[in-house]
């Protein structure tokens, strides 16, 4: 594989794309910083979306085809080291242990606007909010 690049993205529209073809409903979220993985194709995004002092990571998709190659770690350390303050992130119980290894923890204090759309969600489906307050190595 090609030499993995790391960067911001300024077309919302190539991120959309990626997840289209990855049969994910996901979306590149509006008012995020959106952060790709190039080899040289999209291989994986992000979004980051400034709330409170930090921000909401959401939509971290990595390609089927390159899953397990550390792609994750390096997006989510590229994408963390760009902004300042926390990162908090709501995921399935199942992926806790994934995000633990990229420097997560579970049960964060939420700020009120992510504590809300926490609550929204959780009327439908269980999600853990995790978070990052240090930089990932």
């Amino acid at each position: 594989m090609p030499p993995i690049t790391y960067a911001p993205l300024d077309a919302r529209q190539l991120l959309n794309k990626f997840y289209r073809d990855q049969r994910s409903p996901m979306r590149a979220g509006n008012g995020a910083t959106l952060w790709v993985a190039r080899a040289p194709a999209i291989v994986a995004g992000l979004s980051l979306t400034p709330i409170a002092d930090g921000h909401w990571l959401t939509g971290l998709l990595v390609a089927q085809a390159q899953r397990g190659q550390g792609l994750a770690r390096g997006l989510v350390g590229a994408a963390r080291l760009s902004v300042h303050g926390p990162v908090w992130l709501f995921c399935h119980p199942d992926l806790q242990g994934f995000y633990e290894k990229l420097g997560f923890t579970p049960d964060p204090p939420l700020p009120v606007p992510l504590a809300e759309r926490l609550r929204g969600y959780q009327q439908s489906k269980f999600l853990l909010a995790m978070a990052s307050c240090a930089s990932l190595g």
